[in-house]
């Protein structure tokens, strides 16, 4: 398997500094300031803004530093619809089209959150949660949902990973994603269906709630 590239391991940092908040929405990423700061040229520099204003993190502005991107109430909102019915989606062809190898693998990732969730940091395991919901996009063997779902899962990761935080929980990080599997195993798109909603049943209500909080905060600053 090929290594990352400079420039995805410099968006790689970027991505952390952003939903860790060391870079608030609304902040200027200056190229020249980043790149000394990472001891690394401007050029895979300016190929890191690219992915990560792909992602939607970044919004790029004509003759200026890009900013951290600040989403709107009803833009997160109706992502967070889309990416729900695209999860859905994902589960239903995956308990059709996934190979025993790829169940394998999406087990594996749960047995991975079990085993260290008492003492992983939260942005790591928030970044194998989402490795688990991309499993189940590629186990659906769907090249246009693959890509898809991978488009809106990184438009809401900051806000997800911040309510994530907030409600860290392991009974929801480990006992709803083996519920997951689980259906999987038995090709029961039904009950994969029940299994995924319950597991996303807030993430429309607990992104807005990130929004509207910084929201607040900025009008009130």
């Amino acid at each position: 398997m090929p290594k990352d590239s400079l420039a995805e391991r410099i968006a790689t940092t970027l991505r952390r500094d952003i939903l860790r908040g060391k870079l608030k929405p609304g902040d200027p990423v200056k190229e020249r300031d980043n790149a000394t700061e990472l001891g690394v040229s401007r050029t895979p520099m300016r190929e890191a803004i690219r992915i990560l204003a792909k992602e939607g993190l970044l919004e790029l502005r004509p003759a200026r530093s890009p900013i951290v991107a600040k989403p709107g109430f009803k833009e997160v909102g109706d992502q967070a619809a889309v990416l729900i019915a695209l999860e859905k989606l994902s589960v239903e062809l995956a308990c059709i089209h996934a190979s025993p190898e790829d169940i394998d693998g999406i087990s594996q990732l749960v047995q991975r959150m079990a085993d260290t969730f008492d003492y992983t940091d939260p942005l790591d395991m928030f970044e194998l949660d989402m490795e688990f919901h991309s499993a189940i996009a590629k186990a659906s063997h769907n090249d246009s949902l693959v890509r898809t779902h991978r488009q809106y899962l990184q438009k809401l990761w900051r806000a997800r990973y911040i309510a994530a935080s907030q409600r860290r929980n392991r009974e929801r990080v480990v006992c709803q994603h083996s519920d997951i599997v689980t259906a999987l195993r038995n090709r029961d798109p039904k009950a994969a269906l029940g299994a995924i909603d319950s597991h996303l049943n807030h993430l429309a209500e607990d992104v807005r709630e990130v929004i509207e909080f910084e929201s607040k905060n900025a009008h009130s600053a």
